[in-house]
């Protein structure tokens, strides 16, 4: 499955299928929240929340390629990644784009 996040693939004629889309809800535990408000105070990376985001992006971008193959698509242009807080300590992350299907 190709993605790409422009909406032309150099040398491919294709027809657009639809939209796709994937989504992650992810929190973590309490533990690390209090761990991560401390690194706050004097700054720097919160790698626990790259680590989560990281792995919500993954997961997502997995489930948006399952959408796409089970419309047959062969690829996923306009490729986005959105996020939003639900909640303390907790994001989701959508990562959504045009299926579409070579001819």
């Amino acid at each position: 499955m190709l993605l790409t996040n422009t909406e032309n693939i150099p040398g491919k004629d294709y027809e657009i299928i639809g939209l796709v889309s994937g989504n992650m809800i992810q929190s973590k535990h309490i533990g690390k929240d209090i761990g991560q408000g401390l690194k706050t105070i004097v700054g720097g990376e919160l790698k626990a929340y790259t680590e989560m985001m990281s792995e919500s992006r993954s997961i997502a971008t997995a489930r948006m390629v399952e959408s796409a193959e089970s419309m047959g698509a062969d690829a996923v242009v306009c490729v986005r990644f959105a996020t939003s807080a639900i909640m303390g300590g907790a994001a989701e992350m959508v990562c959504y784009g045009t299926a579409v299907k070579f001819k």
